[in-house]
């Protein structure tokens, strides 16, 4: 189920093949790069692959050889963003899962910062987030990462609630997932909340929600 899923979040409209050549990859992420810091300036309604180009010093066609419309910069944007908080989560899910629910509870704070330090690290990305959310055509990537993060979850938590139905399970860290990823947005946009005390409470909730 898990590869089935990345490869729907991978195929779309807007979606050219991607690169396999060190050269071409290097030059479809610089365009990434370019689009988020355009999209942290501009937004999603005024960000254009002309202003992507023109920031990138490309062409047009150029940047066609990679994404047929803006929409397949940002499904590429966010697919990128979702695919390296997912990194995160699955080794957070390796290094704990010996330790048992014990060391997961207690690492979740550790995942909900890390989480934040690779939103930070990505260029325009609150509003690659916020594209996911409020684009009809981006919503399939959010969608589908958040289902193979918690078939992943699911796996791991499983053997360790026994007596937890699958389908009970499954909607809990589905939920759960969803939950950090909005705590995640608040971190970016909420200013009366000090980042640390959010980080916390949000570690909190999460921890009672996955309790047994």
């Amino acid at each position: 189920m898990q590869t089935s899923l990345n490869t729907v979040a991978r195929r779309s409209a807007g979606q050219v093949s991607q690169p396999r050549q060190g050269r071409a990859v290097a030059t479809r992420e610089r365009l990434l790069d370019v689009a988020g810091q355009l999209l942290g300036e501009v937004g999603v309604e005024r960000i254009s692959t002309n202003l992507i180009c023109a920031r990138a010093g490309m062409t047009p066609p150029a940047l066609y050889r990679y994404f047929k419309d803006k929409y397949g910069v940002l499904e590429a944007l966010g697919q990128r963003l979702m695919d390296r908080q997912n990194a995160v989560l699955f080794e957070w899910l390796d290094h704990h899962a010996p330790g048992g629910l014990a060391a997961l509870s207690e690492g979740v704070e550790l995942l909900l910062r890390a989480t934040a330090n690779v939103t930070a690290s990505e260029p325009g990305a609150i509003w690659t987030l916020r594209a996911l959310r409020a684009v009809p055509q981006l919503a399939h990537v959010r969608i589908a990462s958040h289902r193979l993060v918690t078939d992943r979850m699911a796996a791991v938590y499983g053997p360790l609630l026994p007596d937890l139905p699958h389908e009970v399970l499954w909607r809990r860290l589905r939920l759960s997932v969803e939950f950090g990823f909005a705590a995640d947005e608040m971190l970016n946009e909420e200013t009366l909340i000090p980042r640390d005390d959010l980080i916390r409470d949000a570690a909190a909730i999460l921890r009672h929600a996955l309790a047994p």
